[in-house]
C-alpha cells in the first residue's frame, strides 16, 4: 500500500439549475455556500459540517441509485419540509424511509436535479410514528442476521 484515504473531503453532483439547487440544500439542510473557484462553468461549493458538497451546472441525468448521505439532527423538521416540497423518494428502495437494525433512520429524497440524497438520523425512538406514514423497519421487510443485524451508519 502506498497511501490511504484519511477522510472523505467532498462529493460533487450535477445541478440543472444551480441557483435552484443551492436554495434546496441551503433551505432544507442548512448547508452554507463557501468561496468557490471559477471553473469556467457554474459551480457552487457548500459546507456540510466538516465536508463539502460541490454543485455543478451541467447537462446529464442523475444516477438512479447512487447517492450520498447527510446526518441530520432534527429529523421531524427536515421530514416535514421535505414532505411540503414533495421530494421524498418512495420508489428507488421501495420506501422513502427505513429504520435500520441499529435504531438509526434512513430517509431518501431527490434534489431538484434528480440526485438521490439520503438523510440519516441516529435515533428512531425520537420519531413520532403516527406523524410519519413512511416509517418502516427494514427488519420487517428483509431478514437481518449476522453482520447485517450489527450494521451501523455511525462509527462513533
Amino acid at each position: 500500500m502506498t497511501g490511504r484515504a484519511v477522510t472523505l473531503n467532498h462529493v460533487s453532483v450535477i445541478a440543472h439549475d444551480l441557483e435552484e439547487s443551492v436554495r434546496f440544500y441551503v433551505d432544507l439542510l442548512g448547508l452554507e455556500p463557501v468561496p468557490t473557484p471559477n471553473f469556467g462553468f457554474p459551480v457552487q461549493w457548500l459546507r456540510a459540517g466538516e465536508r463539502q458538497v460541490h454543485l455543478f451546472e451541467r447537462p446529464g441525468d442523475a444516477p438512479s441509485h447512487a447517492h450520498f448521505a447527510f446526518e441530520i439532527d432534527d429529523f421531524m423538521a427536515v421530514y416535514r419540509r421535505a414532505t411540503e416540497l414533495g421530494v421524498l423518494d418512495h420508489e428507488t428502495f421501495g420506501n422513502a424511509m427505513y429504520e435500520l437494525p441499529d435504531g438509526g433512520i434512513q430517509l431518501y429524497l431527490r434534489d431538484p436535479a434528480g440526485n438521490l440524497v439520503e438523510l440519516d438520523h441516529r435515533d428512531a425512538s425520537t420519531i413520532p410514528r403516527d406523524e410519519v406514514p413512511e416509517y418502516a423497519r427494514l427488519a420487517d421487510r428483509l431478514p437481518q442476521h449476522g453482520d447485517a443485524a450489527r450494521a451501523t451508519l455511525f462509527e462513533d
